[in-house]
């Protein structure tokens, strides 16, 4: 069995990420507790991306958005070992992302990554889940990045990137932060997944006709997205069984 480590960095990462183990657990029937409902032999390809509870790793530099996982329907499925945060948040600014706060937290995250790849059995690689337009997913995102490709150089790395609209900005300089966090993802991840937020805005109002989506509602179409993405390293077929595959396909 070869395992996936997932990384949500920031809260658009975060929030995703719940989404996306709702999604998971729904298609390999485990329950909000962690368990498999109704277990057969054959049920072993869940165990890419879980394990005992889950081999997800969330990070944020301030700590509301963690606490609600905490209370959230499936807090019982976390391990609260691997959900990280600071006391304060990166401002929007991917300086005090990278360089400043983000930067005192980089050691217990790489303690806390080595935890999870020391108790996986043969791991494929890294997906890292997070917006480019935050400070804390793309500052402490490309920090991580960095981390990794220096500590697990072999290892393949796939990144999920939000990417800000111009229309749907909320902070002015979220087109810096992009910019600047773009940089280290060409460096840094072998396949990125490029999430735009005004095209998944678009595609809930015109094809899903909901008049005016909501976070949520983009989650869950992005979950959809990621889900039939990683399909074939979840379940039997002979395509994309690895992540290696999927760069040669590419």
């Amino acid at each position: 069995m070869k395992e996936v480590i997932t990384i949500e960095v920031g809260q658009a990462g975060i929030q995703l990420g719940d989404v996306l183990w709702e999604q998971y657990c729904a298609e390999h029937r485990i329950e909000k507790i962690g368990r498999l409902e109704n277990p057969t032999p054959q049920d072993v390809q869940f165990e890419t991306f879980f394990h005992q509870r889950t081999h997800s790793h969330f990070i944020d530099l301030e700590p509301n958005v963690i606490d609600e996982l905490k209370v959230g329907p499936f807090a019982k499925m976390y391990e609260y070992a691997y959900l990280l945060s600071g006391n304060e948040d990166a401002a929007n600014n991917f300086a005090r992302g990278r360089h400043s706060i983000g930067k005192q937290m980089i050691d217990k995250v790489n303690d806390t990554l080595r935890k999870v790849a020391d108790s996986c059995y043969n791991p494929m690689g890294f997906m890292i889940v997070h917006s480019v337009g935050g400070g804390t997913g793309s500052g402490l995102g490309s920090l991580i990045l960095e981390q990794l490709a220096a500590d697990y150089r072999k290892k393949s790395r796939i990144g999920l990137e939000i990417y800000p609209s111009p229309s749907l900005s909320t902070c002015v300089v979220e087109p810096y932060n992009a910019l600047l966090a773009t940089d280290y993802l060409v460096e840094h991840t072998d396949i990125s997944l490029v999430l735009d937020n005004e095209a998944i805005y678009g595609i809930c109002q015109n094809k899903l006709h909901i008049a005016k989506p909501d976070v949520c509602n983009l989650n869950r179409l992005i979950s959809k997205v990621v889900s039939s993405m990683t399909s074939s390293l979840r379940f039997q077929g002979e395509l994309n069984a690895d992540l290696g595959e999927f760069q040669i396909n590419l």
